[in-house]
């Protein structure tokens, strides 16, 4: 099949990679010039374990090309898939001027070149509800009459750090789909992916929209809880790993999720459940539970910040290492990630940041710049550290050697926003440990 892959950001280029994986002709657009040259020349933009070797062997095997031409593609898919930024807009909305205005550019190709064919338009964005009428309508608008195509919706599912895996093994495949025909070239795309018997829900497009956001929404609802359950656990002299694993048994309620630490970050739970909360009041409805994660969130990222205070009274002039930039491992994103706003709280009040991330430094440096350093080791952020902050939960933080930690910092005081080390262990290696839902060790 040939399909087009319109935007080739994280989404784009997991969907273009994966889909050429399966034997597809997948011709990935996007107008970044200068990116697409990289892409040509085998250069991801983008951490994702996995997908260098899926993008590298697909090139050479003539199955994924890449192209600043639009109208190249919309000649070559038979299936074109919308891949495109949805920023937050300042009212909490998604922005769709970027979905909509290829659209509008769809339109005027298909009246241009109205012998072109029949085409599924697939939003494969995170979208809110109606996005499919809007982009069908804004086509129409512009074809001069053509109107043998079908707008599909069909939400991604990808977890950084596992999008691969998400892609060529889904849980689920959720399209929006009305005609029959769309019906039958979505279930050709997805087939191979669902081998195992996986199931592909056809619905209609608004509830293929609000599955997605629904989806993210209420993943964000149970991090936002087990953080509110955590902080409660704090005053009352419970542990929140003990709940953690008393309530996580409840096949009702389920493992995954429950972890607290210091809110959630990254491109989608931030801006969906801002954008699902635009649409309620759209439509009139408080939705009140979700304002309330939202609340938490934004008050969690601030937790460290607050015990810091209470520990050191003031922070200026003193130096803080902090591990892990990205929102959570195995990605280089720091879109909303905490560590962002705990440093930029810790630099307005006067101290030092140290900062190392496997990944994801040279985002932080582009956002950043000098204000803070940028250790070539984990290690060499401690060097003659006040205290450590542990903002993201990457692996090779789990083990460190305590003796050499303690040997770098000027004092062994460490603040875990990610619960990662055991409490009775930060006390028999002499540290003052902070977690979150958890005795403080050493105080």
């Amino acid at each position: 099949m040939k399909i087009t892959v319109i935007g080739t950001g994280y989404v784009g280029l997991v969907t273009g990679t994966c889909l050429a994986e399966t034997g597809n002709d997948v011709l990935c657009i996007d107008i970044d010039k200068a990116k697409v040259e990289k892409l040509k020349n085998k250069v991801i933009p983008i951490f994702e374990p996995g997908l260098d070797l899926l993008f590298a062997r697909n090139i050479k095997e003539g199955r994924l090309h890449f192209s600043t031409q639009l109208e190249e593609g919309f000649l070559h898919g038979e299936v074109l898939f919308l891949a495109l930024p949805t920023p937050q807009d300042e009212d909490g909305s998604a922005d769709l001027k970027y979905i909509l205005g290829v659209a509008k550019n769809i339109g005027e190709l298909y009246s241009k070149l109205p012998k072109s064919g029949y085409k599924v338009i697939v939003d494969k964005s995170t979208v809110p509800v109606g996005t499919a009428e809007k982009v069908r309508a804004e086509v129409l608008k512009y074809s001069n009459g053509f109107t043998d195509f079908d707008v599909v919706s069909n939400p991604e599912f990808l977890r950084e750090g596992y999008a691969v895996e998400d892609f060529m093994k889904p849980e689920r495949v959720v399209v929006g789909v009305s005609s029959e025909k769309g019906k039958t070239v979505m279930n050709d795309v997805y087939q191979p992916f669902v081998m195992q018997g996986n199931p592909i829900y056809m619905m209609d497009e608004r509830s293929a929209e609000m599955t997605k956001y629904a989806a993210n929404a209420f993943l964000a609802l149970k991090i936002s809880f087990m953080n509110e359950i955590a902080n409660l656990c704090e005053k009352v002299g419970a542990n929140v790993d003990n709940v953690r694993i008393g309530i996580g048994s409840d096949s009702r309620i389920g493992k995954r999720f429950l972890f607290p630490g210091i809110g959630y970050g990254g491109s989608c739970f931030p801006k969906d459940v801002s954008a699902l909360n635009k649409t309620a009041e759209e439509y009139k409805y408080d939705f009140r539970i979700l304002k309330s994660v939202m609340s938490v969130n934004k008050d969690q990222k601030t937790v460290i910040i607050q015990r810091i205070k209470s520990h050191f009274g003031s922070v200026a002039g003193k130096t803080f290492a902090v591990w892990g930039l990205a929102f959570k491992p195995n990605t280089d994103d720091i879109r909303d990630a905490p560590a962002i706003e705990i440093i930029n709280a810790l630099l307005a009040e006067g101290a030092k940041v140290q900062a190392y991330d496997p990944e994801a430094m040279e985002n932080v440096k582009a956002k950043l710049g000098d204000k803070i350093t940028f250790p070539e080791s984990y290690y060499g952020a401690l060097q003659d550290a006040d205290a450590l902050i542990v903002a993201t939960e990457w692996n090779e933080f789990r083990r460190p050697d305590f003796s050499v930690m303690k040997r770098l910092m000027k004092q062994p005081i460490v603040f875990d926003g990610r619960n990662v080390y055991d409490v009775k262990t930060m006390h028999e290696q002499g540290f003052t440990y902070y977690s979150i839902g958890r005795p403080v060790s050493g105080k």
